[in-house]
């Protein structure tokens, strides 16, 4: 099993025999990103290796990070199980940088720490002391060449079909100054969060085998944009729940009933991503229990207001990025109105289905609890959790392609849980079989939908 890659927050070590570099990459990572994770039996390749785990194993970790960095962190340290092997996860994250690792101090670059030089610890410092407070609207570091053309286009189309935008795509300069997106004649990050060529946000999504969470069936990350990643997180549910067949009495014609009601799922998706707090490290999670669904942000509820206020109607909407919330809001991805929470609670009431919204000390979660009727069902087309069949794979990535008018490499393995390798197998086949056709050289390729009724829709998509 191939866990996902190394990125400037998440950090691979093959065993703890590596412990004094896994300190370093936690001291690195905080002082670049905050906070991150750590994994020990997992290779720099994402290969699920496996680590032994003795009495002291865990005090050991705990008792190097305590000693060699300063300021103290105090990192959440487990043992999970992935892929049926035993690994030591750290979690850390800190708002006191710098942080000192063997009385050095690191910063993270792509997937490695590099150790800092005099000018750098200088313009550390002067980034920390003008760093403004709203996120959304503050400079991404990125140029207008960093935001894809493609992605920005689609979204506008989808905007002026929502009749919320009346002007139309232009050039991306002056699209990104009507939409709010520009700093100083540059992207903020919401404009890089929702266009940005090189996304720096990700989607951790997990199966796990009981109620509890200790044993991991299946573990994936992906990278994207805010629509990529809701895309990616909703077919995950999709592929990994349990769907009903019911005959309509009427027309005697065969529906196929998710036991979570999707609308609900992709509300609560967009809804994550619209109250997150960016400036926490912490990946958006999507956790499917034997029970359960749950999907959580760290985003924490604000202040005085319960959920019950926004089920009533009482409350009204505060938003932790209202300019990113108006770009979200213009496609209809969401409501400017704090609807979301009654959205999917009347969602839920009409299918059935029990839900929960928990309000937590660093974040918020949303709980859809799987109806017991469901419970003993068959999931169609899915294999261990995967998507099951070449012509299922085919016909996700084709309906993916439609809908953001092009497909790539790194969304395929994303959406599908595979690697790069296999991804790039897929799509190839696709283009072999006439259902693709590609333009670009290797690192800007994309793939577009050729045939539009090459695959059908509906029943084959779940194993028909």
């Amino acid at each position: 099993m191939i866990f996902g890659q190394e990125s400037e927050t998440l950090e691979f070590k093959k065993t703890t025999g590596e412990l004094k570099e896994g300190v370093v990459s936690i001291a690195s990572i905080l002082n670049k990103h905050g906070g991150g994770e750590l994994y020990f039996g997992i290779s720099n390749d994402g290969a699920v290796l496996g680590q032994q785990l003795g009495e002291r194993t865990l005090r050991e970790v705990s008792q190097a990070i305590a000693n060699h960095i300063e300021p103290h962190v105090f990192p959440e340290i487990e043992a999970v199980y992935i892929d049926g092997k035993s690994c030591v996860r750290v979690r850390f994250e800190g708002l006191n940088a710098p942080y000192f690792s063997y009385g050095r101090l690191y910063l993270r670059v792509a997937d490695e720490d590099k150790q800092m030089t005099a000018a750098e610890i200088e313009s550390f410092f002067r980034r920390k002391i003008n760093q403004v407070s709203d996120w959304d609207s503050s400079a991404s570091g990125l140029g207008i060449d960093d935001i894809s053309e493609d992605k920005l286009a689609a979204y506008m189309k989808k905007a002026n079909d929502s009749g919320r935008i009346a002007f139309e795509y232009t050039t991306k300069e002056e699209v990104l100054g009507k939409l709010e997106l520009l700093d100083d004649g540059n992207p903020n990050n919401a404009a890089a969060a929702m266009f940005g060529k090189s996304p720096r946000l990700e989607v951790q999504m997990a199966i796990f085998a009981t109620e509890e969470k200790i044993t991991f069936n299946d573990l994936r990350r992906a990278r994207g944009t805010v629509s990529e990643l809701v895309d990616i997180a909703e077919q995950y549910v999709t592929n990994n729940t349990r769907w009903k067949a019911v005959i309509d009495g009427s027309s005697m014609q065969r529906k196929e009933i998710p036991e979570v009601p999707l609308a609900a799922i992709r509300e609560a998706l967009n809804n994550s991503y619209a109250h997150k707090d960016f400036r926490v490290p912490q990946n958006n999670e999507v956790a499917i229990y034997s029970n359960r669904i749950e999907i959580y942000n760290p985003g924490t509820f604000p202040a005085g207001l319960s959920p019950e206020d926004f089920l009533d109607g009482s409350g009204r909407s505060i938003h932790r990025n209202p300019l990113l919330a108006q770009i979200m809001y213009y496609s209809r991805d969401i409501e400017s109105f704090g609807t979301g929470l009654k959205r999917i609670a009347d969602t839920c009431a009409e299918a059935g289905v029990e839900y929960k919204f928990i309000p937590e000390k660093l974040g918020f979660t949303v709980v859809f609890y799987r109806p017991k009727l469901h419970m003993a069902d068959k999931v169609d087309g899915k294999v261990d959790g995967k998507v099951d069949g070449k012509k299922n794979r085919e016909t996700l990535v084709l309906e993916y392609s439609r809908k953001h008018e092009f497909v790539t490499t790194t969304a395929v393995s994303g959406l599908l849980g595979v690697s790069t390798t296999t991804a790039k197998r897929i799509l190839r086949g696709s283009v072999d079989r006439g259902l693709l056709t590609e333009s670009g050289n290797n690192k800007t390729r994309k793939y577009y939908a050729k045939q539009r009724d090459a695959i059908a829709y509906g029943g084959e998509r779940y194993g028909d």
